[in-house]
This record gives structure tokens, C-alpha cells and sequence, in this order.
């Protein structure tokens, strides 16, 4: 069981809408967090506009204010920076740490949320004090409109953990007010640009807006069922339309069929905010 809360209050910051209002509330004085801290899965894999977000706008609004932002890599044990990219991508590699869908449109397990954000935060705070004994508070961006997203399932043993948008009532419209009031644009959604909780219309925004980061993620998942071929087994897919992507979201088509809630989302709480 968790002691004594330390004096350690820190954010998981996405960069997307929810964690920047409790950036913009951290500054105002309504909430009580002096340190956020981002989780960046790579700057190969995170949504490029988001990380252009973060360098434009959150750091220097966090300067202003006297908050620290501080955006920590995964660093393996030889000292090098892995990403979720190059995980995926590396020669020889078997590893499926993303939520793709699997053959029965069932997504598949992940790793990629506990190895690219809890565990990078949680060494960072137990590396800032953080202990069993004295746990840090993190603070998680959920806003009410996804309080199903809220659970305590994946607690690091030196963490608290706590939700201030839920606390404040607060909605994802309420965020993007707060943004837009505190004078800073809102910021794109925060996701790896190829992960498989994409709803389909983010998959079709992509190909239109960002054709680049859409081939990469259609090269992607060819790339994972080459692999599939040499080891037997069915095709994944990034859609649950149980077809290759390309097909999937087609080319200058303005509504695709089925278009309704979100495949599915990451209920961590460390992803899309």
C-alpha cells in the first residue's frame, strides 16, 4: 500500500487539448503542479504537429510561468534512445507492441503505452525522489466526456494518481475554451501517427492533410504482414475494416461508411491528451 504522498506533483503531458488546459490551469494557480512531464515515444513516431506544438508554444508558455515541462526519451540500459518506430521497424524484429487489429477485427495486446510512457515517467520520478513510501502524485488529463477512460489499473507503486479535469467538472470543449482564453492556440490530438485507435475520419484527415506520415503508415503495416507472411500467420491491420489501409481510407472520398465512435482508445490516460 502507498505511504505518505511526497511533495512530488507532476503531469503526464501529451501535448494534445486535455493536458495543455492543465497546463493552462497549473499557470493560472487552479491546480497544484509545478512539473509536467512528456513521454515522447519518438520524434519518428509521435504526430509531428505535435511535437511543433510543444517546442512553439508549450515550452515557452510553461517558461513564462514558472512550470517545468521537461520531455524524456526511452533510454535503454546501453544508454541508447529507443522509439516505438524503430521497435517496430527493426531488422529482424517480431515485436507488435501497437494495438493492431488482428484477423477478427479484435485489436491486439500492446506494450507500447506501459514501455513508451508509465514506465519513462515512473523512472523519471523515482529518479526526482518518488518511492513506495513516499509516492509522487501524477496528475492524468481526462476530461469528463471520457471519464470511462479513468482507472488506477497500471499504478506504479511510487505514484498516486489523480484526475483534475474530473475534479474540476471540466469537458474537452471546457479545455479547448481554457486554451483559447490563456491566448494559445489549441493543439492537434496526441498519438503516434500510425496507431490503430485512429478513428476512421483521423485515417481519412491523414491521407488528405498529410500524405507523407499516410504513406508511412500504409508502408507500416505492409511491412508488419511481410513479416507475418514469413512466420505463417494472418494479416494485422491499423483499421478494424479488416483490409489494407490503402483500401481502407480511400483517396478523396469525404465520408467513409460505418463512421461512428472511436475504434477503441487508450485507457491508460497517458495517450490522447
Amino acid at each position: 500500500m502507498n505511504g505518505r504522498a511526497s511533495d512530488l506533483r507532476s503531469i503526464s503531458y501529451g501535448g494534445g487539448v486535455q493536458s495543455t488546459a492543465l497546463l493552462v490551469l497549473a499557470a493560472q494557480g487552479r491546480i497544484d503542479f509545478p512539473l509536467f512531464l512528456m513521454a515522447n515515444v519518438g520524434d519518428d513516431s509521435e504526430n509531428p504537429g505535435t511535437l511543433r506544438y510543444v517546442e512553439e508554444y508549450a515550452r515557452p508558455f510553461a517558461a513564462e510561468h514558472g512550470i517545468e515541462l521537461a520531455v524524456l526519451d526511452r533510454v535503454k540500459r546501453d544508454g541508447t534512445v529507443e522509439t516505438l518506430w524503430g521497435r517496430l521497424t527493426r531488422e529482424g524484429s517480431r515485436s507488435l507492441p501497437i494495438p493492431v487489429r488482428m484477423s477478427n477485427g479484435a485489436p491486439g495486446q500492446r506494450s507500447c503505452t506501459a514501455d513508451f510512457k508509465i514506465k519513462v515517467i515512473g523512472k523519471e520520478l523515482k529518479r526526482r525522489g518518488a518511492t513506495e513510501a513516499t509516492p509522487a502524485t501524477i496528475g492524468i488529463g481526462i476530461s469528463v466526456d471520457e471519464i470511462h477512460r479513468a482507472n488506477n489499473r497500471r499504478t506504479e507503486p511510487h505514484e498516486v494518481i489523480t484526475y483534475p479535469l474530473l475534479d474540476l467538472g471540466l469537458r474537452r470543449t471546457d479545455c479547448a475554451r481554457i486554451i483559447r482564453d490563456a491566448g494559445l492556440p489549441v493543439p492537434p490530438k496526441s498519438s503516434c501517427f500510425f496507431c490503430p485507435f485512429h478513428r476512421p475520419e483521423t485515417w481519412h484527415d491523414q491521407r488528405r492533410d498529410e500524405p507523407e506520415l499516410f504513406e508511412k503508415s500504409c508502408q507500416l503495416e505492409e511491412l508488419l504482414n511481410e513479416r507475418r507472411d514469413e512466420l505463417g500467420k494472418d494479416h494485422v491491420y491499423l483499421t478494424r475494416f479488416n483490409r489494407p489501409l490503402r483500401q481502407a481510407i480511400p483517396e478523396g472520398v469525404d465520408l467513409l461508411p460505418m463512421f461512428d465512435e472511436a475504434d477503441g482508445a487508450c485507457d491508460s490516460g497517458y495517450c490522447f491528451t
